[in-house]
């Protein structure tokens, strides 16, 4: 829902803050095509922008900016409260009248009755705001829980001045903190997306090389950094307040992963197997009812995995018509979903839209991508997330996902692998590791992932044969640790030969590197799933299903991100998320109360592409363009002879290579050529 942007300007600099906030609106319609608002409060030079998506309450009353009674308050909002109703009954009682039914002005009411910081604590949903507070002079920018909807932040006119001593309780030894204060002619600008901020006059955004490299590993940027030194993402669950009267910067932590599952671990589930499967079946069933809130036509995204299927088989469950699902039918059969998104829509009487894209169709979205994602970002299921979100927006306005589901419930092959590695790596003499090594590493990637494709359809379904090939490398890659966290770093990360191509970078602390940020004391499955929400969960998976979904208007829900769901999944024992080698073991119990489990048990998928065959294929001339060793070198940023060794090694079988570390470095060069001006 909506997108949003804004600035505040102390100094005046703005000479037309309405052209300006215009402009910034203009940049973010793809993510609110039916209303616009402005908002420009003179006393306190803080102006709003807004586009919005009309979801709840169709009527002007929705309309923002939005003014609580009596005009202290001003708001902005990107999402959804889905507790709103519950709240309202309170507030009613506290003497609060509402015009309209929409969840921004119960947002507005809630802050004046409990404060900022207590209301959102009670705010079930998905979040990201500005509000600004003319009695007590103060702006706040605050984001959900698990970073499901996007806020950034930057600094135009100034030096940044680094802070002697971080102020934020959640990260105190994290680098590219928040300045403390608002250097002297500073403007401090903030949005949905960084290409707002980039429509605001003498706003002047640089590359972040240290950044860049971060890239290069992950495939997307770890907050709080952004590919700009002069921004910063706010972080999930933290709130950024600005006193306006003395210009400081204060960000707290008002909720966090490290948190959550410490909370887990100090009230454990008290209850058989049979109470905890009832426990989160209910659970579900009540994110998911909340989350079928709207005004306008919802559906689901259905890929026939487990976690679409829970929510689908919830929502269908709960659902006096069929509900609209949609899955695409894309790339080679190893990478096709579509038949087991059938089967499952058949059983549970959906109204499923079934399409075929075509590899031109999917090609045609590369060079879309870095306007969409407009910091560099190289999760290559961008594309099919991007195209399937398109289908849906032409029969619905919202679609449920089913994300999160690997990390509250241990969905991931690495949760297994990463203390499985360690223990034989120790075992293994080194000589007989070398060995082993030569052999993983001489593995032909194709035709062992082809091979088993094949195997994982005949063989027991907690047996990884899918992506052999891959995987072959990955652990020809790790064998020399010992270490199960170093091991679950190597399998986390995205590439490891793209890093060293970056020119001029160091490696920089983030927050798989900082005790402060993980819950360390606990065990490794729970520490890797804590550190997923924290990282990989926010910054790739949760970007890609904004980005895709809102370039083309469309609102993505989460409902296993309920915090309520996670609160419960972090009580229960470990036991009942990986049992006898099951991944997902109690979610998928709770699948088989509605669907046979010989429609959802299948190897973990993904949502791939087939990356390596496009780069030798039909994106070759576009590759080679953005890499050409000229261009590199007046760019400054990637060694043109490292880049052109990688190239090299993509276009060659027989030196096995999967394209990401490739995908990363032209995902940059696009991004910079399209947004480096």
């Amino acid at each position: 829902m909506c997108g949003f942007a804004g600035f505040l300007d102390p100094s005046g600099r703005v000479a037309e803050p309405t052209t300006t906030l215009t402009a910034m609106a203009r940049t973010l319609i793809h993510r609110g095509p039916d209303d616009e608002g402005l908002c420009f409060d003179q006393a306190s030079r803080v102006g709003f922008a807004f586009r919005r998506l009309a979801i709840q309450d169709l009527s002007p009353a929705g309309h923002q900016p939005m003014s609580g009674a009596g005009g202290r308050f001003e708001i902005v909002f990107n999402g959804e409260v889905y507790n709103h109703h519950e709240l309202r009954d309170e507030l009613r009682a506290l003497g609060h009248t509402f015009s309209g039914h929409s969840d921004t002005e119960t947002m507005l009411a809630a802050c004046a009755a409990w404060g900022v910081e207590r209301a959102i604590a009670r705010f079930t949903g998905m979040f990201a705001f500005a509000l600004l507070d003319r009695h007590e002079r103060v702006l706040w920018l605050v984001r959900d829980r698990f970073g499901v909807k996007p806020l950034y932040l930057a600094f135009a006119h100034s030096h940044l001045q680094s802070p002697s001593q971080s102020t934020n309780e959640c990260a105190e030894d994290l680098q590219h903190a928040l300045p403390q204060s608002l250097a002297n002619g500073a403007m401090f600008a903030f949005g949905s997306e960084l290409k707002a901020l980039r429509a605001i006059p003498g706003m002047r955004l640089s590359v972040d090389r240290d950044a860049l490299r971060l890239f290069m590993r992950h495939g997307y940027v770890p907050s709080p950094r952004t590919i700009h030194p002069e921004a910063w993402k706010v972080r999930p669950g933290h709130l950024v307040r600005v006193n306006l009267a003395t210009g400081r910067i204060d960000e707290q932590c008002w909720w966090h992963s490290r948190d959550l599952v410490r909370r887990g671990v100090q009230n454990r589930f008290v209850g058989s197997d049979q109470d905890a499967i009832d426990a989160v079946d209910q659970s579900l069933l009540q994110s998911v009812r909340l989350r079928m809130l709207a005004d306008v036509p919802l559906g689901a995204f259905l890929s026939g995995g487990i976690d679409s299927t829970a929510v689908v088989a919830a929502m269908q469950a709960q659902s006096s018509r069929p509900v609209r699902t949609f899955t695409i039918g894309f790339g080679p059969r190893e990478l096709d979903e579509a038949p087991y998104a059938r089967a499952i829509a058949q059983h549970l009487g959906t109204d499923h839209t079934e399409v075929y894209v075509h590899g031109d169709e999917a090609l045609a979205t590369v060079p879309r991508l870095a306007d969409i994602f407009d910091e560099p970002f190289a999760d290559s299921s961008q594309i099919p997330t991007l195209l399937v979100s398109a289908i849906a927006r032409k029969h619905v306005t919202v679609a449920l996902s089913g994300d999160g589901g690997d990390e509250l419930f241990a969905g991931y092959y690495r949760y297994a692998w990463a203390s499985k590695l360690a223990a034989r790596a120790t075992r293994l003499p080194a000589p007989a590791r070398a060995t082993l090594v030569a052999l993983l590493r001489a593995t032909p990637r194709g035709p062992a992932n082809a091979l088993g494709a094949l195997l994982a359809r005949v063989a027991p379904r907690r047996m990884p044969f899918d992506r052999a090939g891959d995987r072959a490398r990955k652990v020809a890659e790790i064998l020399g640790d010992t270490d199960p966290w170093k091991i679950y770093l190597r399998l986390l990360a995205n590439a490891d030969d793209a890093p060293n191509v970056v020119l001029d970078a160091k490696i920089v602390p983030t927050t798989l590197t900082d005790p402060s940020e993980l819950a360390s004391e606990l065990d490794l499955e729970t520490r890797m799933m804590q550190a997923d929400i924290a990282t990989y969960l926010v910054d790739d998976i949760l970007v890609k299903v904004d980005r895709a979904s809102m370039a083309v208007s469309l609102e993505a829900r989460e409902p296993l991100l309920d915090h309520h769901l996670a609160e419960l999944a972090f009580q229960l024992p470990l036991s009942m998320k990986i049992r006898n080698g099951e991944r997902k073991w109690i979610l998928r119990r709770v699948v088989e109360r509605r669907v046979p489990r010989t429609l959802f048990e299948r190897p973990k998928m993904g949502f791939g592409v087939p990356l390596v065959d496009w780069l030798r294929g039909p994106l070759r001339d576009w590759a080679e363009d953005l890499i050409h060793p000229t261009r590199l070198a007046r760019e400054g940023y990637l060694d043109p002879r490292g880049v052109r060794t990688l190239w090299e090694t993509t276009l060659d079988p027989s030196r096995g290579s999967n394209g990401y570390g490739m995908w990363n470095i032209l995902m940059f060069e696009s991004w910079l050529a399209r947004w480096d001006r």
